[in-house]
């Protein structure tokens, strides 16, 4: 079959958990299927190339800067990728699979598959309310936002969610069950079992995009409180975004630089995965998460992750973590810092089953079979 995946970011030219996962999909989809990925064009990166099988088409360069204004996504660059899309009636495709995000795009996805008679499959990492957009908008685009993003989410033939939470508000939204696939392919068994770590150090790690949803305010708070207690605790945070001079400044005021380190995301997955398993935890102190790729990664190297209360993350993800309430969230960690056995708080590691990359071949057959696309 003949299949298109439409996202506006494309990894690696672009980190992120979500683009991850779409590139582990087309990955494992283009050893059977001839598969196409229309993105926006990152900095070196080319217009009409191929990359591991996948058939890339790339227009109007972009960057963190551009993608990002304000602290939030760019609606600008949503809507000149979306009418972008318009390329697409030049190929004849039997599925186009997109991201629910950046939502603009989604007219025009199923503009093209009512058209040329092909399948819409939508990927949904997140669903926000009505309070979550007026917070992210303000009041007036806000409630715009979630009333085009209820009528946008109608559109799929299908949906594929990344958790069962995600799945409970497809549903809600008014989404036959039937339509609704749960399965993300964020671990990768075979590349996380080649990886060998030394002894554990005293480092407490985050990895992610700087933005204000991670609260990495909130992240350094618990490292300055932890600090009191240990000696020789390493903080590493791993990533960049818009907020990383805010960051910097935080840093700089509480006079934490000579525990806490700022680096880019690293250029090779096997390095970080080795400083990951190096370290004493992962420390997730954010508001906005749809799955948390790195927690799962995390536990899967057998590193404990230690979670707000209030994290969105889904419950089979949280029970496989060390979850606090906020005020005891900097305690959990110096125990775990403490600790000489941090194995006793991985947990409930038999939820990863659902999250392995090698499923992806038998997920998509079992959906395309659904669509009437296999039989």
């Amino acid at each position: 079959m003949k299949i298109a995946f439409v996202y506006d970011v494309a990894y690696p030219w672009h980190v992120g958990g979500a683009e991850a996962v779409t590139f582990e999909e087309a990955r494992g989809l283009a050893k059977e299927h001839e598969v196409h990925f229309f993105t926006m064009k990152w900095p070196k990166m080319g217009e009409e190339f191929v990359h591991e099988r996948i058939i890339y088409h790339a227009r109007r360069g972009i960057n963190q800067d551009r993608l990002y204004r304000h602290g939030r996504r760019s609606i600008m660059e949503a809507v000149f990728f979306s009418v972008g899309l318009l390329r697409m009636f030049r190929h004849d495709f039997d599925v186009v699979i997109s991201n629910y995000f950046p939502i603009l795009d989604a007219p025009f996805v199923y503009l093209y598959c009512k058209l040329k008679g092909a399948k819409y499959i939508m990927e949904v990492d997140e669903v926000w309310d009505r309070n979550y957009w007026e917070s992210y908008l303000g009041q007036f685009l806000g409630s715009i936002a979630s009333a085009y993003s209820s009528f946008a989410i109608k559109l799929a033939d299908h949906y594929i969610c990344i958790s069962s939470a995600t799945a409970d508000k497809v549903a809600a939204e008014g989404i036959q069950r039937s339509r609704i696939t749960t399965y993300c392919p964020v671990i990768n068994d075979e590349e996380l079992s080649r990886i060998k770590g030394g002894n554990p150090k005293m480092r407490v790690v985050f990895s992610g995009r700087f933005i204000r949803e991670k609260r990495l305010d909130k992240w350094l708070d618990v490292i300055e409180k932890a600090s009191d207690s240990v000696k020789g605790i390493e903080a590493l945070v791993v990533g960049s975004g818009p907020e990383k001079e805010g960051i910097e400044a935080i840093v700089k005021r509480r006079k934490l630089g000579r525990i806490v380190k700022i680096v880019p995301f690293y250029e090779r997955k096997e390095d970080f995965y080795r400083m990951l398993k190096e370290s004493a935890l992962l420390l997730n102190m954010s508001e906005r998460e749809g799955l948390s790729i790195i927690c799962m990664e995390s536990v899967a190297l057998g590193v404990p992750v230690v979670l707000p209360t209030y994290s969105p993350i889904p419950e089979e993800i949280k029970e496989m973590c060390v979850v606090r309430n906020e005020r005891a969230v900097p305690s959990a960690v110096i125990e775990i810092l403490k600790s000489h056995d941090r194995s006793r708080f991985v947990r409930n590691t038999k939820n990863l089953r659902g999250f392995s990359t090698s499923r992806i071949g038998e997920v998509y057959a079992a959906v395309f079979k659904k669509l009437g696309l296999q039989e």
